[in-house]
């Protein structure tokens, strides 16, 4: 007996919702892909046509961004065929990856061009044309529509060269005879912007957009069984999606639950591999290292995963490696000394030993917890960085200081806010061996006195 029809219907309920919330916290990054591709259309950046440059500031809300380098997001479409992008030689750190942020390529320093130029093919999802044999990085993507996002990195503190440098990056179709204008270049530095998923991700919105976006672009293999827990939802490509109130009702309420858990497990994570030392409160903020897409040995970790994009977007395995190999170094800042949460009503000192060892440059860089971006403060800054406020330390140690109120010795400071959380990413960029064996390691956040 399966019990009478109020029972039968709870179940059923019971397993939707549950489902749901499976599929939400899959599928948060494919949303979290969407935000970004349609914040950067609403400030004029246009696929295949018009792309961006800025120094990322607090204005721009981009989930854990950071203001080290200028850097340019361009958006591609492979609907029309495969794109090259054509690096010149020089400090550039470029990203690809589909709407779905999953890992298309490196290139520039991190890819295998290593900085010293070179140009990658990029092929859509159902391309099946021929493939040049030679000359070429080729890159597979599973969606047609890319975010490639460019870092150029200032020399001597050169941040209108190394904007220029965006510039010097070409993109034009593998089919010389297809019509094609260069793309334009606008500057959006100071430029109010959204690029997250913030607006939808309790609500109805969020599995609109991901109806929208599933709908759009070809299905992609890996996903199958994922795409099936979404048909039973009511959301599959090829068909409208339209809930009444009752499952309208039941998606909201999964969409604010699995938003809950993510938020727990971003900002509360219980897991022992979370801490770099054990003596330190530093986590790393990317659990897996082994690729871009968060393979263990039998396994994708989706906990894992999970954690990094409800923080991050973009993944890579040159952002993820824990040895010299990698091209940059991430370590995640959530509690101080005593395992605190990090206040915004009260001070703070770090302090970092010195030299840090990146052979590029390092910086502190500090988000709301409720945004995941730049802090937004009277102060209108957000990061303490070795190109910039702290290219002139000495020393062995440098204290840098967080509260509402700047120190009374005008040392470095970032403001933060009473009444709200923040954490923060440390960077390394180039990260020597001694960031990885514990041989150098920054201290905890302390409380300090004003």
């Amino acid at each position: 007996m399966t019990g009478d029809e109020a029972t039968v219907a709870q179940r059923y309920d019971d397993a939707d919702l549950a489902r749901a919330i499976q599929a939400y916290k899959f599928f948060y990054p494919t949303v979290s892909g969407a935000a970004i591709i349609k914040g950067n259309a609403a400030v004029g950046v246009v696929p295949n046509k018009v792309f961006g440059m800025l120094d990322c500031g607090p204005e721009q809300l981009v989930f854990t961004a950071n203001s080290d380098t200028p850097y340019g997001p361009l958006l591609l479409d492979l609907t029309d065929g495969p794109l090259i992008v054509e690096l010149p030689p020089g400090p550039l750190i470029v990203v690809s990856m589909d709407i779905n942020q999953r890992w298309v390529a490196d290139m520039g320093l991190p890819g295998p061009d290593a900085g010293d130029g070179g140009r990658h093919l990029l092929l859509g999802p159902d391309y099946d044309g021929e493939v040049p044999s030679d000359g070429y990085h080729v890159h597979r993507a599973s969606s047609n529509r890319q975010i490639v996002g460019v870092r150029s990195l200032p020399v001597a503190g050169d941040v209108d060269g190394a904007k220029q440098r965006l510039t010097t990056v070409r993109v034009r179709p593998l089919d010389a005879g297809r019509e094609w204008t260069d793309p334009e270049w606008i500057d959006l530095t100071g430029a109010s912007q959204d690029t997250t998923p913030l607006r939808w991700e309790t609500n109805i919105a969020f599995w609109q957009v991901l109806h929208e976006t599933i709908d759009t672009e070809p299905a992609y293999e890996g996903y199958r069984t994922h795409y099936g827990e979404l048909a039973a939802l009511g959301i599959e490509k090829g068909l409208p999606f339209e809930p009444d109130e009752q499952r309208r009702a039941l998606l909201e309420n999964a969409a604010r639950t699995a938003n809950a858990q993510l938020r727990v497990q971003s900002f509360a994570d219980r897991r022992p591999d979370r801490l770099v030392w054990p003596d330190r409160q530093w986590e790393w903020a990317a659990l897996r290292f082994e690729d871009g897409d968060f393979n263990a040995t039998t396994h994708v970790d989706l906990p894992a995963r999970e954690k990094w994009f409800y923080q991050a977007i973009g993944a890579s395995p040159a952002m993820f490696r824990r040895d010299t190999r990698a091209g940059s170094l991430y370590w995640l800042g959530l509690r101080d000394q005593s395992g605190a949460a990090l206040e915004g009503g009260n001070h703070y000192t770090l302090t970092v030993p010195l030299p840090v060892p990146g052979k590029l440059f390092w910086s502190v860089t500090v988000y709301d917890s409720e945004t995941r971006s730049q802090i937004q403060t009277d102060q209108n800054a957000a990061a303490l960085r070795s190109l910039f406020e702290l290219q002139n330390l000495s020393g062995h140690t440098a204290d840098l200081h967080f509260g509402p109120t700047p120190p009374d010795d005008h040392a470095p400071w970032v403001q933060t806010l009473p009444g709200r959380t923040w954490f923060v990413y440390f960077r390394i960029y180039g990260p020597q061996q001694e960031a990885f064996n514990g041989d150098w390691r920054p201290g905890d956040f302390t409380l300090s006195s004003h």
